[in-house]
């Protein structure tokens, strides 16, 4: 029996924080896993404000801070296993993910900071990273790659979605799998409510404040991306030069709350009407799957059933995805699929 000690490494659009999960995968006819421990480590004001804003640097300091955060990496990777008391000898790699800075597959390029050689060095652990772009240059669109893990890990789901800075589905359609990132969520609605003095919308609550904007809420339905067919990836550049400046033009009229409201019944329609079309039982994983409002106006809008697993799965399943990536990069073994991003090849 193969046996495997890996650790998967995210850091999400939204800047939530840093997850870590060490999973022990065994293979006897098939893959498994155990999630054996995880950790979540928020991000402070200044490390957050770093990741929203390094796309703004000059390249020079971006290039600096694509060594730090490889070291920073490192460095919570060697708490986590100090705390549990294990070794790093005993971990066979480490999958990382880094943080998405810039992601333009139409131009052929993405960008994960956080340097997989300081990760390397500074942990003594075999590192994997740059997941997106080789798939970016056979001309595809390096995301989403979490459905190559749903599509082995979750066969018993119609579909696989998650709620995190965007919205994205797995889904197997005519035998293949399928997968796109469907609309922006939290990456605009905690940007929203920071300039409300709150770090998200807790359980929905301000959302559920607010009053619908009829006018607002056909416009962003409106967007092209929403009519294109997948292959289709979103990035920040999405949010900040289409999504946000529709929004501005509200400001001057309405609330903030209202607002938040209105992208929020968006978010939910644009996902309903996704689900509608791909699935009768999904399962939701992600940041997202705690704003109660959120969920409960996706109901509105979809019938079929929604499954919420334990909080490990909602909260690590991407770390879990990219650590069982990296499995299959250790075991010389295509881990993307050509049939989500469209490119030339797995």
């Amino acid at each position: 029996m193969k046996k495997y000690l890996g650790i998967g490494l995210m850091s999400g659009t939204s800047c939530d924080g840093l997850d870590i999960a060490l999973v022990e995968f065994t293979f006897d006819k098939e893959w498994k896993y155990q999630i054996l421990h995880t950790q979540s480590n928020h991000y402070d004001s200044e490390w957050r404000d770093k990741l929203l804003h390094c796309h703004l640097w000059e390249s020079v300091e971006l290039i600096a801070f694509h060594s730090e955060f490889g070291k920073f990496m490192g460095e919570k990777i060697n708490q986590f296993l100090k705390e549990l008391n294990i070794e790093s000898g005993k971990i066979d790699f480490i999958a990382s993910h880094g943080h998405t800075v810039f992601h333009n597959p139409e131009k052929s390029y993405s960008f994960q900071i956080g340097s997989g050689a300081h990760l390397a060095a500074s942990t003594g652990i075999k590192s994997i990273c740059d997941f997106r772009i080789t798939d970016v240059a056979y001309g595809g669109q390096g995301a989403p790659l979490v459905p190559y893990a749903d599509e082995h890990l979750f066969p018993d789901y119609d579909a696989c979605l998650n709620l995190g800075g965007f919205a994205n589905i797995s889904f197997r359609e005519n035998e293949q799998r399928i997968a796109f990132d469907i609309c922006p969520v939290n990456i605009v609605l905690n940007r929203l409510c920071r300039e409300l003095g709150k770090e998200y919308d807790e359980n929905g609550n301000i959302a559920k404040s607010g009053n619908f904007i009829q006018k607002l809420f056909d416009e962003l339905n409106e967007l092209s991306y929403y009519h294109q067919k997948h292959p289709k990836s979103l990035g920040r550049e999405f949010a900040d030069a289409v999504v946000l400046l529709i929004i501005d033009k509200y400001r001057m009229n309405f609330k903030l709350e209202d607002i938040i409201a209105t992208f929020t019944k968006h978010a939910a329609y644009q996902i309903a009407k996704t689900l509608n079309v791909t699935s009768n039982k999904a399962m939701f994983t992600g940041g997202g799957t705690y704003n109660i409002y959120l969920i409960a106006c996706i109901k509105e809008y979809h019938q079929g059933a929604i499954v919420i697993p334990d909080d490990t799965l909602v909260n690590f399943k991407e770390a879990l995805a990219f650590a069982y990536l990296g499995l299959m990069r250790c075991e010389a073994t295509e881990n993307t699929l050509h049939t989500v991003t469209g490119a030339k090849k797995n």
